[in-house]
């Protein structure tokens, strides 16, 4: 895309294909790695770059769960010259896909990935988010430069690039068990120098399932989906503490519609507003999952295991999207764990989690202070924070260039003071000593 440049190893570039990644393959192309036999390092040919000598039986890195932070984070060891293992539960990189996919460009720019054809869904040009009673609000994304992707192929270049870095890719793989040095499968236990745990919400809501929501997506065929505009719905009742959604997927009437929320059958409350949609569409594929919006865990490296991704809590507490911030995690982590494995010195690996507070942990605690406002808020009390916002507050916040796709965003519109006179004395005091808890910028889509 323009005003990005090509990263090194990037599956999008020119040159020769490269092979599928499938159970038990064994590439033979000059330069490639070799599997080689259960829990060994992978083996290169000698007319290649030397990989870093390991125990044997043991590899560098093992990463449990090929997700876009575990890919990535394989990537970036990898590049270090460590030799790195990544298993994936799943019999194909990429599946079963239940994000959205709405990430900003120059967010994929800084994870040193230039989305393909096949990655590529469509632009995003607004977002309109409606309150309970059906009066909406209109944000212009122009100036994001947001895209809907597929996340299947997203993954897939990914696991492309860490494959060409050297990392070794097995699915169907499932782990049983992450531990400081190993990593356990249903087949058998495989050393390592270090244990990376990417395997999402659900190695997460094992140990805290107070912020994860049940949700539901489907990718849908219908006449009422917007070409190139994202739709968020607001109801406390249906979706408590979150919303609907309408994501448009590149071809017209082709896209994807969710809900999730506190408490709820989230496939119910997903079958209800695609009825209040109306008749004429068909449902292509349908999903359900938990999502998590509770923010950050406490720590990123625990008893020596590396969490990244969704299983480190790095998706947004707003939307629960987290292709950027949970990719710049998998990203952070390789290269302190490459560190790490150069110097010996444990504080390099650690390191990692205050590099990604660096970049995030203020927009996540302004996020979730404004999730948390929202959720105590009637549908009443939200008609009338709708109602308040003019078309020329719309588009200041427009024109900052860095808004979220929520309705949090409608208080950067009228300012604290502002939504306080309209919600009245009790929740604008509420109100006030959230968000003064947490004050930074705006958080833009991914």
């Amino acid at each position: 895309k323009p005003g990005l440049s090509a990263p090194s190893g990037c599956a999008s570039c020119p040159g020769p294909a490269r092979p599928a990644i499938t159970p038990g393959c064994r590439p033979r192309e000059r330069g490639r790695v070799s599997e080689g036999a259960p829990g060994r390092p992978p083996r290169r040919r000698a007319d290649t770059k030397i990989i870093r000598a390991a125990p044997e039986g043991v590899y560098d890195v093992v990463v449990a769960g090929g997700s876009i932070s575990g890919l990535l984070c394989a990537r970036e060891a990898a590049r270090g010259g460590f030799s790195v293992l990544v298993l994936e539960e799943d019999h194909e990189v990429g599946t079963p896909e239940h994000c959205s996919g709405l990430v900003s460009v120059a967010g994929l720019g800084e994870l040193g990935i230039i989305p393909s054809h096949r990655t590529w869904g469509c632009s995003v040009g607004s977002a309109e988010i409606f309150a309970p009673g059906g009066r909406s609000v209109v944000l212009d994304a122009g100036r994001q430069n947001v895209a809907e992707v597929s996340r299947r192929e997203l993954d897939k270049q990914a696991a492309r690039q860490a494959r060409a870095a050297g990392a070794v890719i097995r699915v169907g793989e499932r782990v049983t068990g992450v531990g400081r040095g190993s990593v356990r499968t249903r087949g058998g236990e495989v050393g390592c120098r270090v244990a990376v745990d990417a395997r999402g919400v659900s190695s997460l809501v094992r140990r805290d399932h107070r912020g994860a929501l049940a949700s539901a997506q489907c990718e849908i065929c219908a006449d009422w989906i917007p070409e190139d505009r994202v739709q968020i719905f607001f109801d406390r009742e249906k979706y408590p503490k979150f919303f609907a959604w309408v994501i448009p997927s590149g071809e017209r009437g082709v896209g994807k519609a969710g809900a999730a929320g506190e408490g709820i059958n989230a496939a119910g409350a997903l079958d209800g507003f695609l009825r209040e949609r109306g008749g004429g569409h068909s449902v292509i594929r349908r999903i359900s999952a938990p999502i998590w919006v509770n923010g950050p865990i406490k720590d990123f490296v625990e008893d020596g295991v590396v969490i990244v991704g969704d299983a480190a809590g790095q998706t947004k507490p707003t939307t629960a999207g987290g292709i950027y911030t949970a990719g710049m995690g998998g990203v952070l982590a390789g290269r302190a764990i490459a560190r790490h494995l150069r110097t010996g010195d444990p504080r390099d690996m650690e390191a990692y989690q205050a590099e990604w507070a660096r970049r995030f942990g203020r927009q996540f605690e302004t996020q979730l202070a404004a999730r948390r406002a929202l959720g105590a808020l009637d549908n009443g009390t939200l008609d009338r924070l709708f109602g308040a916002v003019t078309p020329e507050m719309a588009s200041r916040v427009s024109e900052l260039g860095d808004f979220d796709f929520h309705a949090a965003e409608l208080w950067r519109a009228l300012g604290t003071r502002g939504a306080a006179r309209v919600l009245g004395p009790v929740v604008g005091g509420r109100i006030r000593g959230w968000l003064g808890r947490a004050r930074a910028g705006g958080s833009g889509p991914g």
